[in-house]
């Protein structure tokens, strides 16, 4: 493999990897908050057990992190040094805004909430723990207004005497239309990873019949209405995220439902079979006229094919590159991730339904599918963020900078390979690790306090 293939492919572990704790991070910063604001308004000694049981879990999930991001942004500068030349003053800023602001705030109030118990008023206590979870989402805001330029570059100039990118309004750049749907988009995701890991450790504990006063059953229904919040968000924000996707970017929702050739009405994919090369339709059921609804809310409208889309690329960009990405990777993670989205939407619902019907209690093979229903949010995850980056290629800056121009070019094939292994080998054992730590008090379940005696509110 080439050094271009290797960075791409190290960059894409290593972003998946670490995409697999900030999610959590994000949404149950904000039900640790949430939870213990219950506490602080009903002086219900069981919700502060609950707070520290999840709390918990949401610390040793932030550690690994912040362990494993640090790793991506020494790639910029190592791997992809043309790409930092090239937009360093752009990208730079919301990453520097990132680390100076977001993340120390959320870090230090972090640590005076671990360490404010019974140290701090409630109220002062309270307000620490929601200032984490507002400096995590901000950290992430910052984040998604970097990769945001890269999707729709806006606010920048193109010096010419140097060839890079120089900013030139900081306001386009925080308020470009991407943010706008990207940002709410990973937000109502980690709300349901976080309501679907609170779901999924209760159903774990009820399996056993760990009702410990009804807590775990309590925090069922809580992480039950939280992912169900969570995945109706992520369903209506998606579908903005389409429709604008389809306006900026009209290559990628092509290749996400493998559409060759322009429609006027569209149909949506249930299933498309190309060949090879990816060039010629062998077997397709769609549904007729869906795919126009959801790019235009009405079922009529052109939505534009691969082939039509390459000519237009051709003449603005120049002949003699395929401005395709991976049809295969676009087309199957879109498919995975709407897929586990509306299978969490069911469970979810359906969760809840038995348990106002308290019938929850005695469905083993529910719980069990509860349980396992934990790695949906990842998949939905990881496929996402697939489908926003492949389906970019071959842009690194939509339109500016082609990703095979953005590697480093003083960087071998045999260094990337070697750096490759060592990371899988680290990132490997700190995966072992935190699903041990993870795991472990998990399955200990919360520590009662002296005054902790209380049974939990009556689950509906």
């Amino acid at each position: 493999m080439e050094a271009l293939d290797l960075a791409r492919l190290q960059f894409a572990i290593t972003t998946v990897y670490h995409f697999f704790f900030v999610p959590l991070t994000m949404g149950l910063s904000l039900l640790v908050a949430i939870m213990q604001t219950m506490w602080v308004y009903t002086d219900r000694p069981f919700y502060k057990r609950m707070t520290k049981f999840w709390g918990k879990l949401f610390v040793i999930n932030f550690a690994m992190g912040v362990v494993t991001g640090i790793v991506l942004e020494f790639q910029f500068g190592m791997n992809w040094s043309e790409y930092a030349r090239f937009m360093g003053d752009i990208f730079g800023a919301p990453l520097a805004i990132e680390a100076l602001l977001a993340f120390f705030l959320e870090s230090t109030f972090l640590g005076i909430w671990l360490f404010g118990w019974n140290r701090l008023s409630r109220g002062v206590h309270l307000a620490a723990i929601w200032l984490v979870a507002i400096g995590s989402n901000l950290s992430a805001l910052w984040i998604l207004i970097a990769n945001s330029f890269m999707q729709q570059p806006v606010g920048y100039v193109i010096n010419e005497t140097t060839g890079r990118a120089e900013m030139d309004s900081f306001a386009d750049l925080i308020t470009n239309p991407t943010v706008q749907t990207h940002f709410p988009h990973v937000v109502a995701s980690s709300i349901t990873t976080a309501g679907f890991f609170v779901l999924g450790i209760s159903a774990w504990h009820l399996l056993r019949q760990n009702e410990l006063r009804g807590f775990f059953r309590q925090s069922f229904k809580i992480g039950a209405i939280y992912g169900l919040i969570g995945v109706l968000l992520v369903i209506g924000i998606g579908h903005a995220q389409a429709q604008h996707m389809i306006e900026t970017q009209p290559m990628k929702m092509a290749a996400a439902e493998g559409l060759l050739e322009s429609e006027d009405p569209a149909g949506l994919s249930l299933i498309t079979i190309m060949n090879l090369d990816e060039d010629k339709e062998l077997f397709s059921i769609r549904i007729p006229r869906l795919l126009s609804f959801l790019a235009h809310n009405k079922f009529e409208g052109e939505v534009r094919g691969i082939e039509d889309i390459q000519a237009e690329y051709e003449a603005t960009y120049g002949e003699g590159q395929d401005y395709s990405p991976s049809i295969f990777i676009s087309y199957w993670s879109f498919r995975a991730m709407v897929g586990a989205g509306f299978l969490m939407l069911a469970l979810a619902a359906g969760g809840l339904f038995l348990l106002w019907r308290k019938q929850l209690l005695n469905q083993t093979r529910v719980l069990q599918v509860m349980l396992l229903s934990l790695a949906l949010p990842y998949i939905a995850n990881s496929t996402g963020w697939l489908l926003t980056e492949v389906g970019r290629q071959p842009w690194i800056v939509f339109g500016e900078l082609r990703t095979e121009d953005a590697v480093s070019p003083n960087v071998s094939a045999e260094m990337i390979a070697a750096s490759l292994v060592l990371f899988a080998l680290i990132y490997g054992v700190l995966m072992l690790a935190d699903v041990y730590l993870l795991a472990k008090y998990s399955r200990l379940g919360p520590v009662d306090d002296e005054t902790d005696g209380e049974p939990a509110p009556v689950a509906a």
